[in-house]
């Protein structure tokens, strides 16, 4: 198994789903975590679980869309645990609407989270990795966007165009830090159709709309868009962002690991 033993954790929409399954496994591989999330009363059930687990892990409240949140749970990571290695930009959210029906204030309220977030945190963990910084040991910073970032998809343009730049982003970083000499890492892991509660809100969605019959119906229809004959789990897309923040990948950067049942193979 890939270990992240000695290396200190910062994951952003940790408070569930994907971002609470990211801060378990790499708790439980070694790394020292600091769980954050807007949702602070989350956050620190997370980082509980993971200390009762013989886990090392603080919590704190982190606004994405706000520099100064960004700024105090970069130093809070390296005040708490002694510096930052790892960088997880999970927090999300989605908008299933019509383009025609969608306002500015909604699509820049999407961007603001998926795409000016990760800019946000992936800029202020650049400067506390990169060479001269408060950690000052390099690191690998992993991005999560989604197929969304890969192929279109109707009643979802905002989200998708927020994942489609955060693909092209990690990339664009990832040559910048490289070419620098920072020694840092960027990559972006791509899930597919995925149990998270944003999921299960899609899969509501539908049965509200009358697109479904039944949760069952709501879930085939979106395994149907698969190869494999199942919904992902958060571990899933955990076991890939473990693998990206291990030693492990070391010559790994500016890539985009798909997550998604075979969604995007066809």
């Amino acid at each position: 198994m890939f270990h992240v033993r000695g290396k200190v954790a910062l994951v952003s929409g940790a408070a569930q789903g994907i971002g609470a399954a990211c801060a378990r496994l790499l708790a439980a591989q070694g790394a020292r975590l600091l769980v954050a999330d807007i949702d602070l009363a989350g956050a620190r059930a997370v980082a509980d679980g993971i200390a009762r687990e013989g886990g090392i892990a603080e919590a704190a409240a982190l606004d994405v869309t706000r520099e100064a949140d960004w700024r105090a749970a970069v130093a809070a990571a390296i005040d708490h645990h002694g510096g930052l290695d790892v960088l997880v930009n999970n927090a999300g959210i989605a908008l299933v609407q019509a383009l025609v029906d969608t306002s500015l204030e909604q699509w820049r309220q999407v961007h603001a989270v998926n795409l000016d977030g990760v800019f946000l945190g992936t800029r202020e963990a650049v400067r506390a990795m990169r060479p001269g910084g408060r950690a000052g040991r390099g690191g690998s910073i992993v991005n999560i966007s989604s197929v969304g970032g890969l192929i279109g998809s109707e009643r979802l343009t905002a989200y998708c165009s927020t994942k489609g730049g955060v693909r092209l982003f990690s990339k664009s970083v990832a040559i910048e830090c490289g070419r620098a000499g920072y020694g840092i890492r960027v990559n972006s892991v791509h899930p597919g159709n995925t149990d998270t509660p944003m999921f299960r809100r899609e899969l509501q969605d539908m049965l509200d709309k009358g697109m479904a019959a039944n949760l069952e119906e709501a879930r085939k229809f979106f395994m149907d868009m698969q190869v494999l004959p199942m919904i992902g789990e958060p571990g899933d897309v955990a076991a890939m962002v473990l693998f990206l923040a291990s030693d492990a990948a070391r010559f790994i950067t500016g890539a985009e690991f798909v997550v998604d049942g075979g969604l995007t193979a066809q």
